[in-house]
């Protein structure tokens, strides 16, 4: 395994015999000469997270069994817009492997003349504020991102290690504790443990992972078409890596196109290097909020991942849907504290969050904990009782509000990622009301504007297109003639009984 650039010499890293290498010019001197040195002697300065110890150890999110599946088969993509002042970068897209993720360079941003940010001046938290602040003001509206940067070959890892965080994962330290990416300081690991795994599992079953699964464009890859890469470019059938290392039958390394015969090489619609039929559903819902999709049997690839649309209400009128998830305070209970976690009483959310604490808050300004205004009190930090002792997570607190043991914790993942602990954006938070960026407004602001009656005849929601996924009598594209459900985007819900007869004989 190896991952090198080549621009102005060799930089990269390597792996050979279990054992991590780097590469690099020397920079004294005159004929182009290089060094090669185990990564595992750069130890001199460890790099430790700034994400704070204790509060990623022992916290739990919890999934109903019922909703387990298997998650890493089915291939994730991390779009990653990279900000660079003036040095190295390195992308560590085969540490990711393992579990099936993909990292995908969609952007890149140098800044040759002058850094917009001051780098210099402050903390490392001032510079990261500035940048955030930046991020917020500029980047974001030329480009959807996420925070990650880097600029020193020898820690590739630790992008790998934060944006781990931002896949939802914790430190290793007292779960797994040999030597992972995932440990709280670089300890030359290269690997992910299975703690990891799992936490990325739990992101994408409480539906954190949606914007994961649909495959980027082609032409949004900020790269060169190169065969071997894993990343399949334009002109190019498929890709699986280079010959030494592929091992996928559909798929000729050698010229990334398709061996004869094959139809297809990779995707959740391709099996034994054939399209699936049509009708065959390749992603089930995953939540009353979600939607399945099915394979039109002519493309390896599933439908784009779609879901009811934002504001419709869910959990018999007490909640409503977002993006994919019926959003109600007792399942983000029961997602941190485990089965049978409730919501506190109202009382809990107003003492608590008016405090501006980590413990009770309406999320950060400038570095500071803001405080909720008492009409928005319920749309902070979550207050949950029936909580089990064996299921706190490290960070956690409690009061007691009129005879009331109200239950909150802090996870601390860093100043541009949601904590899980914080009231989800969409829950309802009063009649016709609902919480958005910490405020409790009307229902109207989640972007619900389809009428099922008159568009859907009745017979089935409006998916976030807005158009029309009918019930399992129902035809698409109004739900007005008979038929077997799904939408125009979803694929067609049904497979042909000429086809099952085929599958029987």
């Amino acid at each position: 395994v190896l991952a090198l650039s080549t621009c102005d010499g060799l930089r990269g890293i390597l792996y050979i015999g279990g054992k991590w290498y780097g590469i690099e010019p020397l920079n004294t001197s005159s004929t182009s000469e290089h060094v090669f040195y185990p990564l595992e002697d750069m130890q001199d300065i460890p790099f430790q997270c700034g994400v704070l110890n204790g509060s990623l150890h022992h916290e739990k999110i919890f999934v109903k069994q019922s909703k387990r599946r298997a998650v890493l088969p089915q291939k994730s993509y991390v779009e990653l817009f990279m900000v660079v002042d003036n040095n190295r970068v390195m992308i560590p897209s085969n540490m990711y492997r393992a579990l099936n993720i993909q990292i995908v360079l969609v952007g890149l941003e140098i800044w040759t003349d002058t850094n917009h940010v001051s780098v210099m001046d402050g903390s490392a938290g001032d510079v990261l504020s500035r940048f955030v602040s930046w991020r917020q003001k500029d980047l974001l509206k030329r480009s959807r991102n996420d925070l990650n940067h880097n600029n020193v070959l020898r820690h590739a890892t630790v992008v790998a290690h934060e944006l781990g965080h931002n896949l939802g994962m914790k430190h290793d330290d007292k779960r797994c504790p040999a030597s992972y990416i995932m440990h709280s300081t670089d300890n030359g690991s290269r690997n992910f443990s299975t703690c990891s795994a799992d936490d990325f599992e739990n992101l994408i079953l409480n539906g954190g992972g949606n914007c994961l699964r649909n495959p980027p464009k082609t032409s949004n890859i900020y790269k060169e078409p190169v065969c071997g890469n894993n990343v399949v470019d334009n002109n190019e059938e498929c890709d699986c890596g280079k010959p030494q290392e592929c091992t996928n039958p559909c798929c000729d390394a050698a010229t990334c196109k398709l061996t004869p015969g094959s139809q297809c090489a990779q995707g959740l619609c391709c099996k034994n290097c054939k399209f699936k039929v049509a009708g065959a559903e390749c992603r089930p819902k995953m939540d009353f909020c979600d939607l399945p999709e099915y394979c039109n049997g002519s493309n390896a690839y599933c439908p784009d991942d779609f879901y009811i649309m934002n504001g419709y209400p869910c959990d018999n009128m007490k909640a409503y849907c977002y993006y994919g998830v019926c959003q109600s305070f007792d399942s983000q209970c029961e997602s941190i504290y485990g089965k049978g976690a409730r919501k506190a009483p109202d009382v809990c959310f107003e003492k608590a969050n008016i405090k501006g604490d980590r413990f009770g808050n309406c999320g950060m300004r400038g570095g500071v904990y803001k405080k909720c205004p008492v009409q928005h009190s319920l749309c902070g930090k979550l207050q949950c009782t029936s909580v089990s002792l064996q299921n706190l997570p490290a960070w956690s607190v409690v009061n007691n509000a009129s005879g009331v043991l109200c239950w909150s914790s802090d996870f601390d993942l860093g100043s541009d990622i949601p904590d899980p602990a914080q009231v989800h954006d969409g829950t309802a938070c009063g009649e016709n009301k609902a919480c958005v960026d910490f405020q409790c407004v009307d229902a109207s602001h989640l972007g619900y504007s389809c009428d099922v009656k008159q568009k859907c005849n009745d017979n089935g929601v409006c998916n976030n297109n807005g158009n029309c996924h009918c019930n399992s009598r129902w035809a698409p594209p109004f739900c007005d003639q008979s038929g077997y459900g799904g939408s125009v985007d979803s694929g067609p819900a049904h497979i042909g009984k000429l086809l099952k007869l085929a599958f029987i004989l």
